[in-house]
């Protein structure tokens, strides 16, 4: 499997509860430009209308070498779900406080596949106390490795 994007803000952002693997639907300059790996899907989230899902805000970049055929960066496509899936995601996103956002682009053999995760936003103090027990942990490695340089010398 190879990576293309991954949304570097949603484990700071958000609890995710559930992961879900989508297909998607791409023109072929869509394909080509997220090889480039150029996509941006931070601000990115997806939504369920009418039996069908959908994503919006990622912005894959028009592709290089593309002609007058080529596709829009921000349009919304379509997410490739069973039917059960989008049923059940619609029940679990009709409880308050829920969101649907997509947590990387990769490629699965041929196709480009999207790992989406059914979110629930952190609070301020969440994420400040969240990003001070992170700094903790990284100072503790860090001390202990110092340690242990000096003691192997």
């Amino acid at each position: 499997m190879g990576n293309i994007a991954t949304n570097t803000k949603a484990s700071r952002d958000y609890i995710i509860l559930e992961t879900f693997e989508a297909g998607i639907v791409l023109k072929g300059t869509e394909v080509k430009s997220l090889r480039q790996g150029t996509a941006q899907i931070n601000d990115s989230f997806a939504r369920i209308e009418n039996g069908e899902a959908f994503l919006y805000n990622a912005h894959i970049p028009e592709y290089s070498h593309g002609n007058r055929e080529n596709h829009k960066p921000d349009a919304v496509r379509k997410l490739l779900l069973h039917k059960r899936e989008i049923k059940r995601l619609e029940g679990l996103l009709s409880q308050k406080g829920l969101t649907l956002i997509p947590l990387a682009f990769y490629r699965k053999g041929p196709w480009v596949k999207v790992k989406l995760g059914l979110a629930k936003p952190r609070a301020k103090y969440d994420k400040r106390q969240l990003l001070k027990e992170r700094e903790a942990d990284r100072r503790i490695r860090q001390t202990l490795m110092h340690k242990l340089k000096r003691a192997s010398s």
